[in-house]
Order: structure tokens, then C-alpha cells, then sequence
């Protein structure tokens, strides 16, 4: 016999005995599918029995999904009570199915013997859901639905980092218990669910203005035209709000967001209290003009009482407590007033965006919502910001980038007086630094800040030896120091240094016994900066030298002079920034000589009018000739 015909023979026989082969069941085909047999060869090879058995099997499948296979059952007289088996045909048109036939070089007897030995297994991997189905021996047709998996994130309630999986901390502010489970959404409706709530992507602003008309660009020259600069600013009356307004840069702009930080106790709370008075008092516009003032922290009883001890009585001022940022800004656009406070951006929150009030996320869209308001209304809006442990606006660092302007409220816990300085201002300098003192009737402005670093000076006395006054810049203002040595001869301790870098006062000491020639090993010596001022320029290199001198001569200064400029390890003495504006404060608050560079005293003006004598010296001998001589 051929080998042609032996495999013939073979084929024959593994599709005769394909389900039991012990047994010969007889089998009758529908005429469709003997017909779709005849005439497409590949349509047999998806032509499966199953036992009752495999076929419950398959009723984990949906049973309400439609299929385009066809199936015929076919009873067995014998065992029609106890076992049925069930025909199942799978159109493989135009599809990946994974019993595909392979290769033409494959005999058919091989391919049925794969068959046999894939089984169920092949219906299983059968694409369900697309245009496959599987007919059950009940006549009804199931198709399997792939069912679609949601991905699953972690995110962190208190600042809004997500994760893949958990971590059982968050990974970013390290704090144990806030990881959540998020998942998407399996409906694809553009929702989400975190932690029981919805996340709709497309919420209604409703307290946001509507634009009858689209935005478009517009020209320079339109948008400056009719805007008097000089009548733009919202301007502040009285030498409390001049005084802030100089830092705002000439006053406060409309539609801008203002976000003032500060140590707790600062007074934040209090100057924004006394500004949000200040404008709606109304004396640019000859009447008031209604401002609110809103609070997270504090009850309405509580700012009350806090306006009454601070003499506030403006009718206009309104104030509101709450925290939910839809409903303060819905109220707030229904009285269109003239300005907003809130304290503070870490106590509101808005509906819909994950994590809690103070969390990285909220702060960041309830600013983002805070500003477009402010741009959409142009109302002045500002903001309230609590600070870490290192001084920093506590929050994402991007909530500086959004806001026009950041101010910080600086001073001292067991000093009255607080410094307002801005550390950025789109519409103004950042070198401006307001000095107030906190009094019982709120801040007060404190005209010549140079009094607070200056003692009361008198020459005829042995104890004012090893004091000098030092100039020094703090952004546009310039502050006058003053500067206390002592040596004493034989002490145990070489060198304490208060309020000037240590390193540089290594360097200076180090240069007078070399360059001035005083004996200064056998002397411990003490420096300090009066009012726990720290010295960080180095405008006040020679006052640290005049003061050492006079403390190691036991010669006083003469009241009346001030030291300005830098040392250099060769003894000379070098020039600084901005020494005519250094000049001009010393010479405002009554000093009759100020010691400056060589170098610098040919580029100052002639200041005949303020009666002060500028003397130039080159080096350090010649100071001390010209001081102590």
C-alpha cells in the first residue's frame, strides 16, 4: 500500500473514532453545515463535539451575547437521558483564531490529531465577543464577553501622589494611612470613583462669569488705550497703606492675586485685616465700596472681635466664614465687591478634586480657581499662606508661580516690630520692605527703622568703646547697625562671634595683625550685632574693624560717624553697592561723618546741603589715623 494511501486510511479513521473510539456513535449533520463542509475545507476543522460534561463548563460565558455560529444538536438514543454532546461550528472569517491550519505541508490527519488533542481547549481560545459565538446544546447561543479590566492607582489623600500599587506610605510627604484606592471607571463615561465620591471631568463653573462673546487677541496699543497708568492702581490712604503700597509697588492692582506668608502670630491675619479696611473706606472714589473678607479658621464672631480692638468700624467690610470654594466665590460674585480676602488657601477646599483642604492638590486648583476668578471679575484677590518649618509657603512650590505676587511677614517672637518684604511682583520691585511695629490698635508704621539698631550713644563715657555703626541694604531700604566688640586680654576663650559669619570674622581679625599691626593673639574677643540682626554683606567689614580697634585702643568712637565698605586681605578697603543711597540715609538721620572707600568718594555727589563730611581712606592704617589719631 502507498504511503498516500495509508495516510488517507489513517485520517479516516481518527475522524470516525474523533470522540470515542471504542464506540461508533452514528452522526447526522443539518444541511447547511454538510454543505459548508463541502465547500470550504477549513470549515470542518472548527466542527467540535462536546461531552454534557464540557458544555457546563462553558456557562460561565455571557449567554446574552449574540453569535454568528451556527450549531446542531444531535440526540443519542442511548444515552440521550445521561449524556448529550453538543455541536459547536466557529466562523473564522476574516479573524486570528489560534487553531488556524499552519501549513499546507501538514497532512489532515495530523491537523485532526492537534484537534484531538487540543479539545475544548480550542473553543476556549476562541475569540469571544467578536464574531464568534458558542451555541449550547439548549438551543440558545453564548457569547463570551471580554470583560475589561479597570486599572487601579493609589493616591494619597493629604497631597494627591498616585502610585501603581501601595506602599502602605506615601511615598512623597511620607505619611503612613493615606494611601486610597482609586480605580477608573469600567462605564468610560469620564468619571471616576475615589474613595466613595465621583471625579466628574467636566464640573460646572457656575460661579465663574459667562463671556457673551468669544476672547481673541488683541493689539498693544488697544489694550493700553485709555488705561491712565497713573489711576490704575487701587491706592491706599494714610502712612499704614502708603507704606504697604510702596511694597505692592505704588499700590494694588486690579485682578491681582496676592499671597502673603509668614511665621504663625506674624500678623498676617491682622494686615490684611487693616488693608481690606483701608479700601473699603473708598477715599480715591469718594464713598465706600463693599470688601469681603473671608475666613476658614476663624468665626465671624472672632474677626469681629478682632476689628473692634483694632478701632475698625467701616460699614462695607463684610465677613464670611467658610471653606467650600464654589460657595464663597458665589457669594462673593453676588455682592461684586472691590476686593477679597481669604484666610487662609490651606483651610478652603473645591468639590471634585482628590485629597483634603491643605493637600498639594487642593491648593493648587483652589488657587487656579481663586485666579481665574480674579481675572475674569477683576477683583484683587488675596491669600493667606501658612509656612513650614524651613520658612517656606507650605504647599507646592508652583502656588508662587501662579500668584502675582508674594509677600512675607518676617520678625522676631519676642520683638515687636515686623518687616513686610516682597519676594516677587509682576508689577513692581521686589527690592521694597515695609517696617511696621505690632501694637495693641494693629500694625503701625515705623518711620525711621535705622532707630531700632541704634543705642543711645554718648562719647564721654569709658563703656561706649568697641561701638560702630554699619550700613547696611535690605532690598530698596537701608538700615543703619550698630556694632559691639570687646578684647580682653588673658581669656580663656579665643573668640565668640553673634550676628556676623563666623568666617569672616576669622578674616578680619586676621587682617588687622597683619595689616594694622595690632597684637591681638593674647586677646579673646567678643563680637556681636545689637538687636540679633545677622550681618550678610559685607558694607560691614570696617565698622567690625572700627569696633575692634576701639575696644582694643579702650578709645571710644566720636558720636556722629559711620563706617561704610569692604575689607580685603591686602588691608585696603573697597567700595560697595549703591553708596550714594547708603550716604543719603546717613546723612537724613543727622550723622556728621561717615568713613567710605577712596574709591568711592569721587563718585558721590556733593552732599553740601545735609552737612556731612565724607572722609575717603585707602587702607586700614589710615582709617585708624584718621578715627583714633
Amino acid at each position: 500500500m502507498q504511503i498516500s494511501d495509508m495516510r488517507a486510511l489513517r485520517a479516516f479513521y481518527a475522524q470516525k473514532h474523533l470522540f470515542n473510539p471504542k464506540k461508533h456513535i452514528p452522526i447526522s449533520l443539518s444541511p447547511l453545515i454538510s454543505y459548508q463542509c463541502h465547500q470550504n475545507p477549513k470549515f470542518s476543522r472548527h466542527f467540535r463535539c462536546t461531552n454534557h460534561r464540557r458544555s457546563e463548563e462553558s456557562t460561565s460565558l455571557d449567554a446574552d451575547s449574540p453569535s454568528i455560529g451556527i450549531s446542531s444538536s444531535s440526540p443519542d438514543t442511548e444515552t440521550n437521558s445521561s449524556r448529550r454532546r453538543t455541536w459547536t461550528v466557529f466562523n473564522t472569517e476574516g479573524s486570528q483564531y489560534s487553531d488556524r491550519q499552519e501549513s499546507g505541508s501538514r497532512s489532515g490527519a495530523e491537523r485532526s490529531e492537534d484537534s484531538v488533542s487540543k479539545g475544548y481547549g480550542s473553543v476556549g481560545k476562541a475569540r469571544l465577543g467578536g464574531r464568534y459565538g458558542l451555541a449550547s446544546s439548549e438551543g440558545g447561543v453564548v457569547r463570551g464577553r471580554k470583560k475589561g479590566k479597570s486599572k487601579v492607582y493609589w493616591v494619597c489623600s493629604d497631597c494627591g501622589y498616585s502610585d501603581g500599587q501601595w506602599w502602605g506610605a506615601c511615598r512623597e510627604c511620607n505619611k503612613v494611612g493615606t494611601m486610597k484606592q482609586f480605580s477608573e471607571g469600567e462605564s468610560g463615561i469620564g468619571g471616576s470613583r475615589v474613595s466613595g465620591f465621583e471625579v466628574s471631568d467636566n464640573m460646572v463653573r457656575s460661579w465663574l462669569p459667562q463671556q457673551p462673546t468669544e476672547v481673541q487677541p488683541l493689539r498693544l496699543t488697544d489694550v493700553n488705550r485709555g488705561i491712565n497708568q497713573m489711576n490704575w492702581r487701587i491706592p491706599l490712604h494714610g502712612p499704614f497703606g502708603y507704606e504697604v503700597a510702596r511694597v505692592l509697588g505704588g499700590g494694588l492692582v486690579p485682578g491681582s492675586l496676592v499671597l502673603v506668608g509668614g511665621d504663625p502670630g506674624a500678623g498676617k491675619s491682622t494686615l490684611l485685616l487693616q488693608i481690606a479696611a483701608i479700601i473699603a473706606e473708598g477715599h480715591d472714589i469718594g464713598g465706600s465700596s463693599p470688601v469681603v473678607y473671608v475666613s476658614g479658621e476663624e468665626s465671624v464672631e472672632q474677626i469681629g472681635n478682632r476689628a473692634d480692638r483694632m478701632k475698625i468700624e467701616t460699614e462695607d467690610l463684610f465677613l464670611y466664614s467658610s471653606t467650600d470654594i464654589e460657595d464663597i466665590l458665589g457669594q462673593v460674585h453676588l455682592l461684586s465687591p472691590r476686593a477679597l480676602v481669604v484666610d487662609s488657601i490651606q483651610t478652603v477646599y473645591l468639590k471634585g478634586v482628590i485629597g483634603s483642604a491643605g493637600g498639594l492638590s487642593q491648593v493648587k486648583e483652589c488657587t487656579s480657581a481663586l485666579l481665574r476668578f480674579a481675572k475674569k471679575t477683576n477683583i484683587p484677590v488675596f491669600l493667606i499662606g501658612h509656612v513650614t518649618k524651613s520658612g517656606d509657603i507650605a504647599g507646592p512650590r508652583v502656588l508662587e508661580h501662579i500668584v502675582d505676587v508674594v509677600l512675607y511677614m518676617e520678625g522676631e517672637k519676642h520683638s515687636s516690630h515686623r518687616l513686610l518684604r516682597s519676594v516677587k511682583n509682576r508689577f513692581g520691585s521686589t527690592d521694597e520692605l515695609g517696617v511696621f511695629e505690632m501694637t495693641q490698635l494693629g500694625l503701625q508704621v515705623v518711620s525711621n527703622p535705622s532707630e531700632l539698631f541704634l543705642s543711645e550713644q554718648n562719647s564721654d563715657s569709658e563703656i561706649l568703646a568697641g561701638l560702630a555703626v554699619a550700613v547696611i541694604m535690605d532690598g530698596s531700604r537701608s538700615f543703619l547697625l550698630e556694632i559691639q566688640a570687646l578684647c580682653l586680654s588673658g581669656s580663656t576663650v579665643a573668640r565668640q562671634v553673634n550676628g556676623v559669619p563666623a568666617s569672616r570674622a576669622d578674616m578680619i581679625i586676621s587682617v588687622l595683625m597683619k595689616q594694622a599691626g595690632l597684637k591681638l593673639q593674647d586677646n579673646g574677643i567678643f563680637l556681636n550685632v545689637v538687636s540679633g540682626v545677622t550681618l550678610a554683606e559685607t558694607s560691614g567689614d570696617l565698622a567690625v574693624a572700627a569696633a575692634i580697634c576701639s575696644s582694643f585702643l579702650e578709645f571710644p568712637i566720636p558720636n556722629g560717624i559711620a563706617f561704610i565698605g569692604e575689607i580685603g586681605l591686602g588691608g585696603e578697603l573697597r567700595t560697595v553697592p549703591r553708596m550714594e543711597k547708603r550716604v543719603n540715609t546717613v546723612a537724613k538721620l543727622g550723622y556728621k561723618k561717615c568713613i567710605v572707600p577712596k574709591a568711592a568718594e569721587k563718585s558721590l555727589p556733593t552732599l553740601e546741603d545735609m552737612n556731612i563730611e565724607i572722609v575717603g581712606c585707602r587702607n586700614l592704617k589710615e582709617v585708624i589715623n584718621t578715627v583714633f589719631v
